[in-house]
């Protein structure tokens, strides 16, 4: 179950997990309960004397997501009663650690050898795209931006980062269209207070269009990237 799954995580998914329409579906079906979510003040305390009625008699809780999600006395006296098994986590909390049906791991978090190796992967791919595609995923302060369209042959992809204010689109396309540049392809996304645009044109932009778009009030950064 996952409110905010997205198309891309839904393709990685293998063919036999089956999505549950409501969280009350999964509770009630579900031999063994995992959570994998922040802890917000939305999801915190998640997991309490509420949520555990809807559950499976003698289901089994995998929390190695976050401490919070899990009211602990609500889940100790849902042991005690029968209705949950047992539970692992990696938030040992004294009044876990005294419990036999709960068994505590040490928190390791992104630390196992595995994490670390998919973490080196992500990152260098990630950064490939940028510097070779100029696009950006899991940025702390930049908007996810993605195209699928190649740079056009013998043109140039323009990456602009600019202040999120209206008309300045416009005043690209202006620049543009004066230097007789097609444009092929256009993204723009923005995030708070900052924009950032994928521009594909037709032929090479020269550097005194460059210096054009850079001068536009705004207009943080300007870099080409030529095929």
């Amino acid at each position: 179950y996952d409110p905010f799954l997205s198309v891309d995580a839904a393709w990685s998914l293998n063919h036999q997990v089956k999505h549950a329409e409501t969280l009350d579906t999964l509770l009630a079906k579900a031999d063994y309960l995992t959570f994998h979510v922040p802890e917000t003040p939305d999801t915190k305390g998640f997991v309490n004397a509420n949520t555990i009625k809807n559950m499976k008699n003698g289901v089994k809780l995998i929390n190695i997501a976050r401490g919070g999600l899990v009211n602990n006395e609500d889940v100790l006296a849902a042991i005690r009663a029968g209705k949950i098994s047992c539970m692992v986590t990696d938030f040992a909390a004294e009044e876990l650690i005294a419990c036999d049906k709960v068994i505590c791991l040490p928190h390791l978090g992104a630390s196992t050898p595995e994490a670390e190796d998919n973490c080196a992967v992500m990152a260098v791919k990630e950064l490939r795209d940028f510097l070779e595609r100029g696009i950006i995923k899991n940025s702390v302060n930049f908007p996810k931006t993605t195209t699928d369209n190649p740079i056009p042959c013998g043109g140039t992809r323009l990456c602009i980062s600019h202040k999120n204010e209206p008309g300045l689109v416009a005043q690209f396309t202006t620049i543009l269209g004066e230097a007789n540049l097609n444009i092929e392809g256009m993204v723009n996304q923005n995030r708070g207070e900052v924009a950032y645009n994928i521009i594909d044109v037709a032929g090479k932009v020269t550097e005194q269009t460059l210096e054009n778009l850079a001068a536009i009030k705004d207009v943080t950064k300007v870099r080409p990237i030529y095929n």
